[in-house]
């Protein structure tokens, strides 16, 4: 044997034969074979599901629906009242869940001051800020040109506390006074009507337990008179303090609450009718004879 064909053999002994071509032939079997395992999947569609499925879609996206669904596992809106439902009914929908969150604060405040005997003390009404707790006629709480709690103060505002403190609501305490200038040590109502103001949320805070961070105290001076006239007994109402528990709605569902309460009052207010006859029934007071 020759020099060249030796050292021919021996180098093709050496390297062996070129199986480069079986890693592609490998990688063909191997996509066949997921590609048969996915049709014999599809072959076995349950065709009751699928066409439920469909059906459900179809209705969903609003095209008209070509089968029966089972309505009883949700609810099927119609397309020309998904877009009206959502923008009409559900801010009044807040608005009412918001008035009757305020009004069972509202309840228990009212139970704790009832059981002391001060009721009187405090006056409610639900605007469009929240609930706003008045505490009704300085001279119960302040001595004239004074911002320290006097008498049943105290009392007064750790019936209030309890309630709030397991509320989820921010408070702002609002100091106001009548529109005669103050005297010493007041240079004006505004320094007057602050301290107040700080007063209340100090008890609030430091005895009742609401977190300062929830709590504000501002003072308006004789800025916001809620009545008009110069009679002792209108601008005892103007000197005042303001407890109002914030509503956290955005501004278009607590804006719809003031007509809400007004609504449900004026429901209440009305005299019971017997649906047969439609005639009003009412109530005579005990001993009152009927005419």
């Amino acid at each position: 044997m020759s020099a060249r064909r030796q050292k021919h053999h021996e180098e093709a002994e050496e390297h062996g034969p070129d199986e480069r071509w079986m890693a592609s032939y490998m990688d063909m079997v191997t996509v066949l074979m997921c590609m048969f395992i996915v049709l014999f999947a599809m072959s076995t569609v349950d065709s009751a599901k699928f066409i439920a499925l469909r059906n459900s879609l179809a209705t969903g996206f609003g095209v008209k629906d070509i089968g029966k669904i089972d309505t009883a596992k949700g609810t099927v809106v119609q397309p020309d009242k998904a877009v009206k439902n959502s923008e009409s009914f559900a801010p009044s929908q807040l608005a009412t869940q918001e008035v009757d969150s305020l009004k069972a604060l509202q309840a228990a405040i009212s139970a704790n001051l009832t059981a002391n005997g001060l009721t009187s003390t405090v006056t409610f009404q639900i605007t469009e800020r929240g609930l706003v707790i008045r505490l009704v006629g300085s001279q119960t709480f302040f001595d004239t040109n004074s911002t320290a709690l006097i008498g049943v103060a105290p009392q007064v505002l750790n019936d209030i506390a309890p309630a709030i403190v397991a509320s989820p609501y921010e408070v702002s305490v609002e100091g106001h006074a009548d529109a005669r200038q103050s005297t010493s040590p007041y240079p004006t109502n505004w320094e007057l009507s602050s301290g107040r103001a700080v007063s209340v949320l100090r008890h609030l805070v430091e005895v009742g337990g609401i977190r300062s961070d929830r709590i504000g105290a501002v003072g308006y001076g004789s800025s916001r008179p809620i009545a008009t006239g110069t009679s002792p007994e209108e601008m005892a109402r103007n000197r005042r303090v303001d407890i109002v528990v914030l509503s956290n709605q955005p501004e278009g569902v607590r804006a719809l609450m003031p007509g809400i309460v007004a609504a449900e009052a004026a429901a209440a207010a009305k005299p019971p009718v017997d649906p047969p006859t439609g005639i009003a029934r009412f109530t005579l007071p005990v001993g009152v004879p009927g005419r």
